[in-house]
């Protein structure tokens, strides 16, 4: 069947608008378009040799012309594409509709095809005569159809040939199944190569996950040589405030800077304390969702060390507190020294008076 016998006056039972594809012959693992556009597939009865053709034309392109067979099977691979291997055409035949309908009713007209061709192939093997009669209620078309001429290319007229010889049913079957699982490996090699791409993503964030636990690690050794710090700071400070028993006004001005200076800082770990906080919360579902193995193992440690710190951050600031009580005492403390010795030069002043009187 060729393109100019299906523009002959044949009417085709059944019609519908595709685009067409072929499977790659030499991968068998991709699709190549056959057609640029949406065209035209139709059933056709040839009466000439008692089967039935599916044949698609694009301009003077035959983009399918194939045989149908009682052991064919069409698959629907999605919801507005399907599929089907023609052993004889030696190729897999690939439709994609606009809709999911247009789908649904091209399945069924191929399965009722299917069946006739089946039943006209049973009774040939019982009588020794073939006899297919086309199905009745086609869409586009409900009249007998006429003869399909073999007009074309020598390519075509072979194929038609080779499609008329006898074949056993064993062999088709045979045929039919390596071509079935060729399509079932294309698609296995095609998966495969997905499940590469997503493990190596996978793979990615993981390594990316992991750089920012290791950083955060560090930031928490960060956080302990600062709190280390701030305790050497405080035990210094305790000893000066002991030795401020002399009242001196500079030292006792230079500990209240010591003790600002010490809260800021204190005030701004407290504060990067509670970001990385966040920072830990949002790395431990991120690494939930990746690999909850050892890593949240190392996160648990991790957010075990950070309570920790806050413990002792919120120790240092009780200190800082008594610090600050401790600070006030000794500062009425200097300023009652102050007074007396403002008394005792005022004294000191009226002995002078009395004794130069005298």
């Amino acid at each position: 069947m060729t393109a100019s016998s299906a523009s002959m006056g044949e009417q085709p039972i059944f019609s519908t608008k595709a685009h067409v594809f072929h499977i790659d012959p030499k991968t068998k693992r991709s699709w190549i378009p056959a057609s640029s556009q949406a065209v035209s597939v139709s059933f056709f009865y040839d009466s000439s040799r008692n089967l039935y053709r599916i044949i698609s034309v694009e301009g003077t392109k035959a983009v399918i012309n194939s045989t149908i067979t009682p052991n064919m099977t069409f698959t629907k691979t999605s919801q507005k594409f399907g599929q089907w291997s023609d052993i004889r055409a030696n190729t897999v035949y690939g439709l994609g509709f606009g809709s999911e309908p247009d789908l649904n009713k091209f399945i069924e007209k191929f399965q009722e095809v299917k069946e006739a061709t089946r039943l006209a192939a049973q009774k040939a093997g019982n009588n020794g005569v073939a006899a297919v009669r086309p199905p009745e209620g086609g869409e586009a078309g409900g009249g007998d159809p006429t003869a399909l001429h073999g007009g074309g290319s020598p390519k075509h007229q072979q194929a038609a040939a080779k499609a008329s010889l006898p074949q056993t049913t064993a062999e088709a079957q045979l045929r039919y199944e390596n071509d079935r699982l060729k399509l079932a490996l294309a698609q296995s090699s095609a998966n495969a190569k997905k499940w590469e791409v997503e493990l190596q993503t996978l793979k990615n964030n993981n390594g990316r996950l992991t750089c920012a636990l290791q950083e955060s690690t560090a930031n928490v050794e960060e956080w302990k040589r600062q709190l280390q710090a701030l305790k050497e700071e405080n035990a210094t400070i305790r000893g000066r405030m002991l030795d401020l028993e002399a009242g001196s006004a500079p030292d006792a001005q230079e500990l209240r800077r010591e003790l600002a200076t010490l809260r800021s800082r204190a005030e701004l770990l407290d504060r990067e304390n509670k970001q990385k906080d966040k920072e830990l919360e949002a790395l431990k579902r991120k690494l939930e969702d990746q690999t909850p193995g050892k890593a949240d193992e190392r996160l648990k440690a991790l957010l075990s060390e950070n309570e920790a710190l806050k413990s002792a951050a919120q120790r240092l600031q009780d200190q800082l507190c008594a610090t600050q009580g401790r600070q006030a005492a000794w500062e009425q403390l200097a300023q009652r020294i102050a007074h007396r010795l403002h008394d005792l030069r005022d004294l000191q002043h009226e002995l002078a008076a009395l004794l130069s009187a005298s």
